[in-house]
């Protein structure tokens, strides 16, 4: 399959990546500051242009989206527009331009996360906005067929512990290779409007 993978550079994207050229895809990889193609996926006219370079397709995946993590006191008007745009409004506009150029049989599988069930502190907006991923998977099924979506939910990969680790006190950890799996899972399985928790 020519798969497009969003966030190909980034932690996760690197993973799944490595596992559908393991699997002998053709991966695209797409970044906003480099990749096989680049843009700017919050900007819908970037898209528009992605699918022009890109060429056929047999699938997109997302593996990354920018999202403000601010307690709720703190948080601003523009850190919400910011992180549904980053999170939530670019996948879902990958998957409606995207829509005209995926092989009819082909699939989409966003990412959402697990504090959309298990909220932390400075996360009301990415819960939110991985809520609205969430449910715009379960409504397209059932408008795309014969294409499918799913979304995949990860808890915090090891890898990103540093990071992110004092966000997620408490919560379990997984490797970025066993989201990974389920990445495949999503885009070589038969499934759809499925939400794919790695927790």
């Amino acid at each position: 399959m020519r798969i497009l993978l969003v966030g190909a550079g980034g932690t996760l994207g690197s993973a799944v990546g490595r596992a559908l050229l393991a699997r002998g895809h053709k991966v695209i990889g797409v970044g906003r500051s480099g990749g096989d193609l680049i843009a700017d996926v919050t900007d819908p006219a970037a898209v528009a242009r992605l699918y022009t370079e890109a060429g056929p397709l047999d699938a997109v995946a997302v593996a990354a989206g920018d999202a403000v993590f601010r307690p709720l006191r703190d948080l601003t008007a523009d850190d919400v527009v910011a992180t549904f745009r980053g999170k939530a409004l670019s996948q879902l506009e990958l998957v409606r331009q995207g829509a005209r150029h995926v092989a009819p049989t082909g699939s989409f599988t966003l990412v959402s996360g697990i504090i959309t069930e298990e909220p932390i502190v400075g996360g009301a907006a990415v819960s939110a906005a991985n809520g609205a991923v969430e449910a715009f998977v379960r409504a397209a099924a059932i408008e795309l067929p014969p294409q499918r979506i799913n979304a995949v939910s990860p808890t915090v990969a090891q890898e990103s512990l540093p990071a992110y680790g004092p966000f997620f006190p408490g919560m379990d950890a997984v490797p970025a290779t066993r989201v990974a799996t389920s990445y495949v899972r999503s885009i070589e399985g038969s499934q759809t409007g499925q939400v794919y928790r790695v927790w």
